[in-house]
């Protein structure tokens, strides 16, 4: 797992795009690899864009509920310090460094994308740090008390893991910044957060409001 492997499967995306180390402004205690956004700022040949949409490099982006949960989790290490956590879709493994960082004691980095588990691994390196990672979040062994989510209940295909991560953890946390009412029991909004997506989309200020889910006695803020 290097670096240069990593670009080798972005570049089957996109050809000229490079990863560089980032220190974000908002998370100024993590780096991350993350799309040069030189690159995206400019017009997509038509088969850049097919390949974008069939295959999207997200890995390369800490979007703004990743970023958002990730500054949460540091603000308030009392959630995970010492917990045992999995990160569902971890895409870049922003918020499960985060949980690394804030004391947890096991965390578990988890995403189909095999890109995906290369970047985690890689941000992981990076910041001098371990992660486990997993493939498949059924495979996953042994207990676990708190299963962390950024920005999956886009997919509809997802939502019913809501009901299974209840079951397998003591606790749930859930940023998500298109889902502003997520009815489904028992989880419940907490609080509003900020984030905003890096390399910069252009997203609209409505999704730059994050919305954070609760399913226990967890409680924010504090």
């Amino acid at each position: 797992m290097t670096l240069a492997t990593l670009t080798a499967e972005l570049h089957k995306v996109l050809p000229e795009a490079q990863l560089l180390t980032t220190r974000l402004p908002e998370l100024p205690e993590l780096e991350l690899l993350l799309l040069d956004p030189a690159n995206l700022d400019r017009a997509f040949a038509s088969e850049e864009t097919r390949r974008l949409l069939e295959n999207p490099p997200y890995w390369g982006f800490c979007w703004g509920s990743g970023l958002a949960l990730a500054r949460w989790i540091l603000d308030h290490p009392q959630h995970v310090r010492g917990k045992r956590v999995l990160d569902f879709g971890a895409g870049s493994g922003v918020v499960a460094l985060a949980c690394k960082l804030a004391g947890a004691d096991r965390v578990i980095a988890c995403d189909l994308d095999q890109p995906a588990q290369m970047a985690c691994g890689l941000n992981a390196k990076l910041n001098d740090m371990r992660l486990e990672i997993a493939a498949d979040y059924f495979a996953v062994s042994g207990p676990l008390d708190l299963i962390i989510a950024a920005d999956v209940l886009y997919d509809a295909d997802n939502r019913p893991f809501l009901d299974h991560f209840v079951q397998r953890a003591n606790a749930v946390l859930i940023a998500d910044s298109r889902v502003r009412d997520l009815d489904h029991f028992p989880y419940r909004r907490q609080q509003i957060l900020s984030g905003r997506t890096s390399p910069d989309l252009g997203e609209p200020a409505e999704f730059r409001q994050v919305s954070l889910y609760t399913a226990d006695t967890l409680i924010t803020g504090t």
